[in-house]
């Protein structure tokens, strides 16, 4: 699946839970790949140099592999935010909810993209 023009959140955790679900993964692993998925999409928007991500995931011997794509070439870094903070905890989280998860730069861009193995 590949989304352009500045994708649908909405839309693109549908279609992630759809192929999912069909393959027989168990739903709280859907669940926390969407939630993996929300974060990289909403990151991209936050702080790429674009409006419109790219997300593209795919689904080979049993390896979910989901990937946003922005223009910004700033690589995304993890931090430890106050406790109170309202931000900063993103990557944390998809470091948690993954099985991998890493940064592609790109001629123009990066490519941040998270790993999961199945549970079916």
């Amino acid at each position: 699946m590949c989304t352009r023009n500045s994708p649908s959140l909405t839309l693109s955790r549908q279609a992630l839970r759809d192929v999912l679900t069909r393959n027989g993964w168990h739903p709280e692993t859907v669940f926390g790949a969407e939630l993996a998925l929300t974060e990289l999409l909403v990151n991209a928007r936050r702080h790429g140099d674009t409006s419109s991500p790219v997300v593209w995931f795919s689904l080979l011997g049993g390896t979910l592999r989901v990937t946003v794509s922005d223009e910004s070439d700033a690589l995304p870094q993890q931090r430890t935010p106050a406790d109170l903070a309202e931000t900063g905890r993103g990557l944390q989280l998809v470091e948690g909810l993954t099985d991998r998860w890493g940064v592609d730069p790109q001629q123009r861009g990066k490519s941040v993209w998270y790993e999961l193995d199945s549970d079916a």
